[in-house]
């Protein structure tokens, strides 16, 4: 049996790794990389984690998480997640945000830029 990869995902920070004009439509922008981690999510589990109020971002394979509280929510709820893992070794987190990247490597996970993370969806492959 093959053990699937776990990815948490700094879903803003993803998407702010390109400026592709994201923050007309945030909520759009959030659709756009849930329909991605969709295809990425049949061989792998993911979860994804925004900042703010719950949004419909139409998920079925993949996790959304929503953190209320303000700048930085989301790192937040990630680096919670981590820590609260079972096996953190297990985990992989898509971000670069410094501060987070710096705790969850400290905490045991594995850690992949937001740009590499986007590139390796673009060739079809994010593992």
């Amino acid at each position: 049996m093959t053990v699937r990869e776990r990815w948490l995902v700094d879903g803003m920070n993803v998407v702010g790794a390109r400026p592709d004009g994201w923050w007309r439509d945030r909520t759009a922008a959030m659709r756009r990389l849930v329909a991605r981690l969709e295809a990425f999510a049949v061989e792998h589990e993911v979860t994804v984690v925004f900042d703010g109020t719950p949004r419909d971002v139409g998920a079925d394979r993949v996790a959304v998480a929503f953190a209320p509280g303000g700048r930085d929510a989301a790192d937040r709820e990630i680096a919670r997640r981590v820590t609260a893992d079972a096996d953190p070794s297990a985990l992989r987190v898509a971000t670069s945000d410094r501060q987070l990247a710096a705790g969850v490597r400290a905490a045991g996970a594995e850690v992949v830029g937001a740009g590499t993370f986007l590139a390796r969806l673009d060739a079809g492959r994010a593992g």
